[in-house]
């Protein structure tokens, strides 16, 4: 579920390994890409941390975040 605190979305998922950890960044790294909207994350071997704010909007949470979020959620499946 995503928190929104401090002026930004931020999420923390857990994977099997770090494998499965790069593999969703990847899939999310071209989800951002195709909709030009980039993450603040950290990668930590099979944990990924995401924030979300935009940063030419003062950054601040915008519909931007929220639709790339979901895009991130609808890549979990």
């Amino acid at each position: 579920m995503w928190e929104q605190k401090d002026n930004q979305l931020y999420r923390k998922f857990v994977f099997k390994d770090f494998s499965a950890a790069f593999a969703f960044m990847t899939r999310v790294a071209l989800a951002a890409e195709k909709m030009n909207h980039h993450p603040n994350w950290r990668n930590v071997w099979n944990t990924v941390e995401i924030s979300l704010n935009t940063h030419d909007a003062g950054d601040i949470v915008t519909d931007k975040d929220r639709a790339l979020a979901t895009a991130i959620d609808e890549l979990l499946g």
